[in-house]
């Protein structure tokens, strides 16, 4: 869905003189759909084009609460016109909103620390567990993405060849239960499928450990996300945290996605019945404002205090505090994760039944409002189908729905709609994917 060049598939001569000039100016300009969608305006769960053309939203988690929220927009406005300033002066919006989270999490996580981006609470959460762990070292997913600063994008290992990996970074194939090591169809349990994942582990602490590094930290996306967006069998995470523990390091949750309900619960984690020992957030919880940051424990923020210092300009500001603190209110007062938890079940339930009808369909997964619809063209050797998954996600958009591709394969179609997705918007869905299968098949 990605690419540089529109020249040969736009036929909007406007949208194409605006394509070069952004080209022109912008570094790492990338653009979605081989005829890009110029969005100008959106509302709840539609965007709207420059042409005043609607489009069912199932792609952006960022705008959970729905796009424009009018209770966002006011805390938003208002606080803007009285004051935004740095961090560094006492205001009452920060302490109201990180009081506010904490109230979300078990109570071991306790304290908070405020960035602007995902990135940058990654970043922050391994300076932490290296500080705390006196190790290096990192274990992730292959194929994974933790953001774009200079530490974290050596824990990205979907970022390419061009991205050397470092020797203190290891990457553990991950539970893929599907077209994975281990599966399902291998009759093998949830508890056996999450030990044979979780063994693999093993020997990136053990080459960790050769290579001098030790163990900081295990950071993972709680959704799979660039894998597929995979469900890790039931255990998976109590058993690798275990490991990671035993060898001195810290386990870090990487919630930037699955955080603040995307999941049915209002942390990935909880599905697991696990506790990490630090929290990343971003995406969604400014709905479309940048905010950020991660949750920890006392013993483990006191640590790094004595040792080093932190602080950001931007990160909790009263401006963005108060985004935050309205965005947490509208998902418990509109009971977002609730309605999550019931449409997602309703929406797998209609994706089941698709499935049957088209063998292109070769597995249909996820937690929550996060599901992936993994494409092939034979569902015995499990040959991706890549081509076919784009031009669905073309199809679709032609029809009025934008939808994403992602996985390693570049061949799963990632529904992830705001959380005030409907039943209703839901059989949008499914019609409109159902012709679209129909027309590729």
């Amino acid at each position: 869905m990605a690419g540089q060049n529109h020249a040969d598939t736009l036929h909007n001569s406007d949208d194409l003189a605006l394509i070069k000039r952004r080209h022109a100016s912008l570094g790492g300009s990338i653009l979605f759909y081989k005829e890009p969608a110029h969005i100008v305006r959106g509302k709840g769960i539609w965007l709207f084009d420059n042409k005043e053309k609607r489009y069912l939203d199932c792609y952006n988690n960022v705008a959970s609460v729905g796009h424009c929220h009018p209770r966002v927009v006011e805390a938003l406005t208002q606080q803007s016109a009285t004051l935004n300033i740095h961090t560094r002066y006492l205001h009452e919006n920060v302490v109201n909103y990180t009081e506010h989270l904490l109230s979300t999490f078990p109570e071991e996580l306790n304290v908070v620390m405020m960035t602007c981006t995902g990135s940058e609470a990654n970043d922050l959460a391994m300076q932490l567990a290296r500080m705390v762990s006196g190790n290096n070292g990192a274990v992730v997913m292959e194929n994974s993405y933790h953001g774009n600063t200079c530490l974290v994008s050596q824990l990205s290992t979907c970022l390419g060849s061009g991205n050397k990996q470092s020797d203190y970074v290891a990457s553990v194939e991950p539970p893929n239960s599907y077209r994975g090591s281990f599966r399902a169809d291998q009759r093998l349990s949830d508890r056996q499928l999450s030990q044979k994942y979780a063994n693999l582990v093993d020997k990136e602490i053990q080459t960790l450990e050769n290579n001098g590094h030790g163990v900081a930290a295990f950071l993972c996306d709680t959704i799979f996300d660039t894998q597929g967006g995979l469900v890790a069998p039931k255990h998976y995470f109590k058993q690798v945290y275990k490991k990671i523990r035993a060898a001195g390091g810290l386990c870090i949750a990487d919630e930037v996605q699955a955080g603040f309900g995307r999941t049915g619960k209002m942390w990935g984690f909880e599905h697991f019945d696990v506790v990490p020992d630090i929290v990343t957030l971003g995406k969604p919880m400014g709905a479309g404002h940048p905010v950020a940051g991660l949750v920890t424990t006392r013993a483990i923020a006191d640590e790094f205090a004595k040792r080093s210092f932190y602080f950001n300009t931007f990160g909790g500001n009263c401006v963005s505090a108060l985004v935050a603190d309205t965005v947490l209110s509208i998902i418990e007062q509109e009971k977002l994760i609730e309605k999550c938890a019931q449409v997602s079940v309703y929406l797998r339930e209609k994706l089941l039944l698709l499935q049957d009808k088209y063998p292109l369909i070769g597995n249909v997964r996820g937690l929550g409002m996060f599901i992936g619809i993994e494409l092939v063209r034979d569902r015995k050797t499990l040959e991706p189908a890549q081509e076919e998954a784009l031009t669905i996600a073309e199809l679709m958009k032609r029809e009025g729905v934008l939808l994403g591709v992602t996985g390693r394969l570049g061949n799963v179609i990632k529904v992830r709609p705001p959380l005030i997705f409907s039943k209703e918007n839901a059989d949008e869905l499914i019609d409109k994917l159902d012709l679209a299968l129909r027309e590729i098949a």
